[in-house]
């Protein structure tokens, strides 16, 4: 199964088996369910979602050493290459920071370092994602073997050119995953400055015990009080109120569309859905649509509103009531009946961004997924964004927490812009590099002005 470039094979390259190149090739295995004492370690196990064409560092589940000595579990090497055999994810890659486990539906490849750069493998794979997924057979789900995989023969530099090759796409890539962790440093960031002053009332606490708020200039330690006083919701700082949601917000339901007018990016109107919306809160990039069909004024979300989720399949309640923030790069839009545009009222004593991180706040969601019902659906009821009851800090300290916010979520949405701009770049560059088509010297000039 040779899949040859279409130009020809430039000179010094050969086609490998990938049997020729790995020292390795190997499937992984899943403990038994049924025995409690095999899961919950802290041995990596990766599951074929996990496979985002990108490194891996931490997985959603670990395995125990005695689930991995008496299953088909086998502890893989840092640097094995993953790729997803079955399914929805099938073609999806993985590259492995430390030791780790799989399951059955991931292919792993260890490569041999005098035959291939496990970089260099991967990215191979990634630029044939589509001619790999072709050899897969099955109607309702597709399916690869490792018996298959390990006779792909794939155009391979000499080893030299493959470390440089590699070491430029790794560059971008690179950037790419250090704007992610920075994105999700400063939305931490972010998270916890809001638990601190409006969930758990540390600088008040501070104040009360006759200390200094640690970390707070003085014009916004001067904002918290130095007591608290009872309310409906236990003790809160003096001088702060009560509210339920109703009196702050207005939800409306967005559109409810039609699949036949669903559009390209360059005929329709950008619509943001459930898919916009990220598990745990946060917006989507990825998940954007766009819509020809006929809409009202009502239907339409700008950039800077608020969106919240009120559907979700099952109950997990990972997704159903968590809010995003529309990103100032997007244009006026539309967004779904599978999420409700909230904004505040007219008058009403808060702020945008201590909305969005009052609604993802513990106590107010489990007010909120109280409204939530279906059978296989799970649907949230209008009134989960109207009855919870909220601790209302003073307007001036909700300001002053916009301002710090407001300008986290700028380096946020400058770090993923950036981001997109490296993802085109290396899209463009990875076929061009693995045929031989680019030089080198010409592809890191490119990055370098990306990335200047």
């Amino acid at each position: 199964m040779r899949f040859e470039l279409p130009d020809g094979l430039p000179y010094g390259w050969t086609y490998r088996l990938l049997a020729t190149v790995c020292s390795r090739i190997t499937s992984g295995g899943t403990p038994s369910r049924r025995v409690k004492e095999y899961f919950g370690g802290n041995v990596n196990w990766v599951k074929t979602q996990e496979l985002l064409d990108r490194k891996l560092v931490d997985t959603e589940e670990k395995i125990t050493v005695s689930g991995l000595n008496n299953s088909s579990a086998k502890l893989l090497p840092e640097n094995t290459v993953l790729l997803a055999m079955y399914g929805a994810t099938v073609g999806k890659l993985g590259i492995l920071e430390k030791e780790s486990t799989c399951n059955q539906a991931c292919c792993a490849f260890i490569c041999d370092p005098k035959q291939s750069d496990y970089r260099f493998l991967f990215y191979v794979l990634l630029g044939n994602r589509t001619n790999i997924i072709g050899l897969a057979s099955g109607a309702a789900q597709q399916n690869l073997s490792g018996q298959q995989l390990k006779l792909v023969e794939l155009a391979f530099p000499p080893l030299a050119l493959q470390k440089n090759i590699a070491n430029v796409l790794a560059s971008i890539d690179d950037r790419i995953d250090h704007n992610r962790v920075l994105a999700a440093n400063l939305e931490a960031i972010a998270r916890q400055l809001f638990k601190s002053w409006f969930v758990d009332f540390d600088p008040v606490r501070a104040k009360a015990a006759g200390e200094k708020p640690s970390g707070l200039a003085d014009d916004i330690a001067i904002l918290f009080p130095d007591r608290f006083v009872e309310s409906e919701l236990g003790e809160i700082p003096e001088g702060w109120s009560t509210a339920h949601l109703a009196d702050l917000i207005h939800a409306e339901r967005g559109l409810s569309y039609k699949g036949a007018g669903l559009a390209d990016r360059e005929s329709g109107k950008s619509m943001h859905n459930l898919n916009s919306v990220l598990e745990g809160g946060g917006y989507k990039y990825a998940g954007i649509k766009f819509y020809t069909g006929a809409f009202k004024e009502r239907h339409i979300a700008k950039a800077g509103d608020i969106i919240v989720a009120n559907t979700e399949q099952g109950h997990k309640h990972r997704l159903i009531g968590f809010p995003a923030i529309i990103p100032t790069s997007c244009d006026e839009g539309l967004f779904s009946h599978h999420l409700y545009r909230v904004r505040l009222l007219r008058g009403a004593a808060t702020t945008r961004y201590w909305l969005y991180y009052a609604l993802m706040a513990p106590d107010v969601r489990e007010q909120i997924i109280g409204h939530a019902n279906g059978s296989t659906v799970n649907m949230l009821k209008p009134t989960g964004l109207q009855v919870p009851l909220v601790v209302l800090p003073l307007l001036r300290l909700c300001q002053q927490f916009d301002d710090i916010v407001k300008a986290l979520h700028e380096l946020i949405e400058a770090s993923i812009a950036e981001s997109a701009v490296l993802t085109n770049l290396r899209d463009l560059l990875l076929p061009r590099l693995i045929s031989g088509k680019l030089r080198v010297e010409d592809a890191v000039s490119l990055v370098e002005e990306t990335i200047a």
